[in-house]
């Protein structure tokens, strides 16, 4: 019988150490897989913002001819009214590409169709034509407006009345409103730059919106009056001119921040001031109820002949106060730039330029009316 020696330990040392090194070379590699495939799967399982899907660079594989700039930050300082200038890729084989000018777009907006029965704002020639009758009601017998001035107001173009502000429900708005409507040789649609509170009331927001009333924001009085060349009546009192007590009647409050005279500015549109009196004694506020204001979350809470006791119907029940409506000789605002409304200082000086002959005409009406009721 012969026997086979067994490998001497030389040989079973480089034996072992070859199947450990080759094992830990598996291992290796195996665990490098399953890294590699765990980072695929999470890459797969989230999108980055450098993703195509999302707007990032098309690689070029994926058919992309040349690599997109990526998109501009966001900031926070930039005006929302600024036009677009020309980078620097407005060259072409060392030839300067001329800036367009972005006022030629005017001509992609359409001119107003007076048979239109909805505009682009909103407002809406049939609900006008419904409750006209009820404005024409409080403007013809009720509060027996008498006017003057109101071929002050431009039979084109773009042009910002301004006027006082008064009544717990005010009926300014619609009265000079209706004025154009009813007296002006070339009547216009007016529009009024309101406060954004009306949109959080159903029923209200839609049908003020529906009669002409426009959100109060720069971008929107840019357009109605710089673009579309249209009316837009603004009262820079604001909600503290209608909430005034009936002791304070006919004393203006401060016109904001210029902010009119700003829009103005920039649109290059006259201003057209306007007095009014008898809205202060038509819906007269007597006091205010601070705690049911919290609770309601009205911009105030008025005690006056009618509200609250008479609730929604109070809207109705104005006071028969007779109205005298002045248009004054409008503002020309030809000889300033517009990025003269970056100029505080100018702006408040016009502003209480404005505010100044609205306050020495309310004086004046005032000084003549020998009654509330009667003029």
């Amino acid at each position: 019988m012969r026997f086979t020696s067994a490998p001497g330990p030389a040989l079973q040392g480089r034996g072992w150490g070859a199947t450990l090194s080759s094992s830990t070379d598996e291992t290796t590699r195996a665990s490098r897989r399953r890294a590699n495939a765990h980072a695929t799967a999470r890459a797969r399982g989230r999108l980055s913002h450098e993703s195509p899907l999302l707007g990032g660079p098309l690689a070029a594989e994926a058919g992309a001819e040349e690599p997109r700039p990526r998109p501009a930050g966001y900031d926070p300082r930039a005006d929302v009214l600024a036009f677009p200038t020309v980078g620097p890729r407005g060259h072409v084989g060392g030839r300067a590409i001329p800036a367009p000018d972005p006022r030629a777009l005017r001509e992609l907006i359409p001119a107003p169709d007076p048979g239109r029965e909805l505009d682009d704002w909103g407002r809406s020639e049939r609900t006008f034509a419904l409750v006209e009758p009820l404005l024409n009601f409080y403007y013809r017998y009720w509060f027996r407006v008498e006017q003057e001035g109101v071929e002050h107001v431009p039979a084109e173009g773009g042009a910002l009345l301004v006027s006082n502000h008064s009544g717990a429900l005010p009926p300014d708005a619609p009265m000079i409103m209706q004025a154009i409507r009813n007296e002006h040789s070339a009547p216009r649609p007016l529009y009024m730059l309101g406060e954004h509170w009306f949109k959080g009331y159903p029923g209200i927001g839609m049908l003020t919106n529906k009669v002409g009333l426009v959100a109060a924001h720069p971008a929107n009085a840019q357009r109605l009056l710089g673009d579309e060349r249209r009316l837009a009546l603004v009262f820079p009192e604001g909600a503290k001119g209608s909430g005034k007590l009936y002791w304070q009647r006919y004393r203006l409050r401060r016109f904001g921040r210029g902010g009119f005279i700003k829009t103005a500015l920039r649109a290059q549109v006259p201003i057209v001031p306007v007095a009014v009196v008898g809205a202060e004694e038509a819906m007269p506020i007597f006091a205010h109820l601070r705690l049911l204001q919290r609770l309601t979350g009205l911009i105030y809470f008025p005690v006056n002949h009618a509200f609250p006791h008479f609730g929604l119907a109070a809207g109705l029940m104005y006071l028969p106060a007779k109205f005298k409506l002045r248009f004054l000789e409008p503002v020309s605002l030809d000889g300033y730039a517009p990025e003269d409304a970056d100029d505080l200082e100018l702006v408040q000086s016009l502003a209480e330029t404005v505010r100044g002959r609205i306050q020495r005409e309310l004086d004046r009406l005032l000084a003549s009316r020998t009654s509330v009721w009667f003029g």
